[in-house]
């Protein structure tokens, strides 16, 4: 057994358990202005409340198995994405601050202050992760030492800020998707009209993500010549992002929120693919890329960790299960709601 790949797909799960189960409360953020109403933010706050802190343990994670197993590539990433990680920091803090004190006080001006800054930071959170993404598959300027010699404005070019943008829309959609599942009445009905405004911008943005990913990075489609069955994700891709409109219109949202997660899951199998067997590609000099191989610890030390992870994971998961279960159904206002 290669600990190496073992490590890259466990990095792919805990990657995918967080775009999923953040994704939806981070849309939430991003929609979270379109309603004005008080009564309407506290149902929409609500609705990610008892969940939003837990879905972050998810990124935690994944943080702390790209140290413990791939210790140079978590350096050079956090090094050349340092001003980026910061910024994405500072929207996830000030986004949990505001679910906290938004209801601390019944002032319009006060709840208004920290609404913005919910939205803000759940939007340019989102966005941030999406131009991450895009530079990775795009490559680094990284150094024959394996440092990242880029400034945070030199990342910001057209082809990661496409991943960006089609990062918010996915997350909207997803968003938007839960909230149908968690609202009811009025709301629900104004609920699906932005879901179909989301899904169609998503469509957007992904199909010219597709079409200039195909054109302009070759190599992301050099792994799909020696592995023919990875061109099924590709199809498993397409025919969850067509259900969703079909189960919308059949009013079956939890089939639409169900493929909407097949959809991530699916777009994150294949950024691996396109990536693998690379963790940080250098756009200069191939020779420099940080491979699961070059950036690795040391295989008594991938050992140890996939016996602490086989142990942490299940309890992760019954955490994960347990509150889901406890906070099913619509959401209910009471005394104690934010």
């Amino acid at each position: 057994m290669d600990l190496h790949i073992v490590w890259f797909v466990l990095l792919g799960v805990l990657l995918t358990g967080y775009a999923i189960l953040d994704g939806f409360d981070l849309g939430v953020g991003t929609l979270y202005l379109a309603v004005r109403k008080d009564e309407e933010r506290r149902i929409l706050l609500n609705s990610i409340g008892p969940l939003w802190d837990g879905n972050e343990v998810w990124l935690v994670t994944f943080g702390g198995a790209l140290f413990a197993a791939f210790p140079n590539a978590y350096a050079s990433v956090f090094s050349g994405f340092y001003g980026a990680f910061m910024l994405v920091l500072s929207a996830l803090i000030f986004r949990a601050v505001s679910i906290e004190f938004r209801s601390k006080h019944e002032n319009r001006v006060w709840r208004a202050f920290w609404d913005v800054l919910f939205s803000a930071g759940s939007i340019a959170a989102t966005f941030v992760f999406g131009v991450a993404v895009g530079n990775c598959i795009w490559g680094l300027p990284l150094t024959a030492d394996g440092e990242v010699s880029a400034s945070l404005f030199s990342l910001l070019h057209p082809y990661p800020l496409l991943v960006g943008l089609l990062t918010v829309a996915g997350v909207a959609m997803h968003g938007s998707i839960y909230l149908y599942l968690k609202t009811e009445g009025e709301l629900q009905q104004r609920i699906r009209g932005w879901i179909w405004t989301a899904f169609g911008c998503f469509l957007f943005c992904y199909i010219l993500a597709t079409i200039f990913t195909l054109a302009l990075i070759p190599r992301a489609t050099e792994n799909f010549r020696h592995a023919p069955w990875a061109w099924s994700i590709v199809v498993a891709n397409v025919l969850a992002i067509a259900n969703i409109p079909r189960a919308i219109f059949l009013g079956r949202p939890f089939y639409a929120f169900l493929s909407s997660c097949a959809t991530i899951a699916a777009l994150i199998v294949l950024f691996g693919a396109a990536l693998f067997p690379n963790l940080v590609v250098s756009s200069g000099n191939p020779e420099h890329s940080l491979t699961i191989y070059n950036a690795a610890s040391s295989e008594k030390t991938l050992g140890i960790m996939l016996t602490v992870a086989a142990i942490g994971m299940p309890f992760v998961l019954a955490y994960t299960a347990v509150i889901y279960w406890t906070f099913r159904g619509k959401v209910q206002l009471g005394k104690l709601s934010y």
